[in-house]
């Protein structure tokens, strides 16, 4: 074995990720798979702690009353968002809970020999009050290194803004440890979290495997279009995002009836209902107006490839991307922009609009990118009209696009950031 090998082996960590779920397709479960496959390269082994899991129960420990879920959690969130005073028999709850969560926090520990722990996301936004508390009292009590990993903050959802737990937020969401680093997905959290904690943080952004672009159409997803209903020579946009306001989808359509195009489809990827169906039915009828075909297919897209109970095949987010012309992503507010990467990723021009942390963190990048200030005008639909029918131009977008995204959002940037990170926390 050469000597640095030696020193790999010598120097890897067993490394817990925690939160209140593993699975699916949210920010944190995609992110947290990535930093995973990226501490591998160096031999660290990642072991994960959540309510819910998809991880492989070899590595994993779930215990569902960590779950934001979880019925216990729930009755406690009823009571202490939305109004400023909460009883006793809330707080013995509330304390019951973070009690038991932090005793299955030492099993999990002691059971996978875990070196490093990374907190995701659970320290920084109150699904699962007594999580936070569980796992700050248990960094406290330890000392344990800690990779605190930051995805949106209470302070950023209006949910959370009246409440009667203020003394557990300023404890816990997040703490102030000697042993514990701060990461935060864009500049203006690093701003209010040190403006409102005293904490300083780093900044990584999301990222994408941009080094190993991703795999041609497979024999599964070739027939993606004619199973949506779309014919060959249709133009196919894609808004990639659940039906909720802050995607302001009704940019989407706009667009797609300023290109006066029957040819034009809408398609968007998800579904309504976790914030309501009224805002589907505001879009119904816009595009019913507009004369925009507009197709919600939530029912055939999934976290996993699979059959429905009718036999039909239901795809991935990626499978649509492969067919996709081009993306919408007129966004109001996002705390970073996933669906943004994973359009400049799979080479697909993009409509954004420029929410904030667009402004600050993506957009100075350099990426060749078409936006909007608001709202679509007749100037930028004559702009997406050219990037259809032009295929050069098309090219000459979305490679430039790849390239940026790869000096700035690859894997490279988190691999660098985190091995700084176990070295200061372990001094190797």
């Amino acid at each position: 074995m050469t000597h640095s090998l030696f020193q790999s082996f010598i120097m890897s960590k067993n490394i817990g990720f925690i939160s209140t779920r593993f699975a699916g397709q949210d920010g944190v479960s995609l992110e947290s798979a990535k930093w995973a496959e990226v501490l591998w390269e160096d031999r660290h082994v990642s072991y994960w702690y959540s309510g819910e899991s998809d991880r492989d129960p070899d590595i994993s420990y779930v215990v569902p009353e960590a779950y934001f879920g979880f019925s216990e959690n729930q009755w406690i969130n009823q009571r202490i968002w939305g109004g400023g005073q909460r009883d006793r028999f809330v707080s013995e709850r509330i304390r019951a809970l973070a009690d038991y969560l932090k005793s299955t926090l030492y099993r999990f520990v002691e059971k996978f020999n875990v070196d490093i722990v990374v907190p995701q996301n659970c320290l920084a936004i109150p699904m699962h009050l007594p999580l936070g508390i569980a796992v700050t009292e248990f960094l406290s009590e330890t000392r344990m290194p800690a990779i605190a990993h930051h995805h949106d903050f209470f302070w950023e959802r209006t949910r959370f803004s009246v409440n009667s737990v203020p003394e557990y937020l300023d404890m816990a969401f997040p703490p102030r440890l000697p042993n514990m680093r701060d990461v935060v997905i864009n500049q203006e959290a690093q701003e209010q979290l040190a403006l409102r904690k005293g904490s300083s943080s780093l900044v990584i952004p999301n990222v994408f495997d941009f080094d190993n672009p991703p795999d041609e159409v497979d024999q599964y997803a070739q027939d993606v279009r004619s199973e949506l209903g779309l014919e060959e020579d249709d133009f196919f946009i894609l808004q990639p995002t659940r039906v909720v306001p802050r995607k302001g989808i009704e940019q989407a359509i706009k667009l797609v009836s300023l290109l006066k195009n029957p040819r034009c489809k809408l398609v968007i990827s998800h579904e309504a209902g976790d914030e309501g169906y009224e805002y589907l039915g505001m879009l119904e009828q816009l595009a019913k107006e507009e004369n925009v075909d507009m197709r919600v297919v939530a029912h055939r897209v999934g976290e996993v490839r699979q059959r429905d109970s009718e036999g039909r095949k239901i795809y991935t987010l990626w499978d649509l991307y492969h067919h996709a012309d081009f993306v919408t992503y007129p966004s109001t507010y996002e705390g970073f922009g996933n669906a943004l990467l994973e359009a400049i990723y799979f080479r697909k021009p993009v409509l954004i609009n420029r929410y904030s942390i667009f402004v600050r963190d993506i957009e100075p990048k350099g990426f060749k990118l078409l936006t909007m200030d608001g709202f679509v005008t007749p100037s930028i639909a004559k702009r997406v009209k050219q990037i259809l029918h032009d295929p050069v131009l098309r090219d000459d977008i979305v490679n430039h696009n790849y390239e940026v995204a790869r000096q700035f959002f690859s894997y490279s940037v988190v691999r660098r950031n985190l091995r700084a990170f176990i070295s200061s926390l372990t001094g190797y």
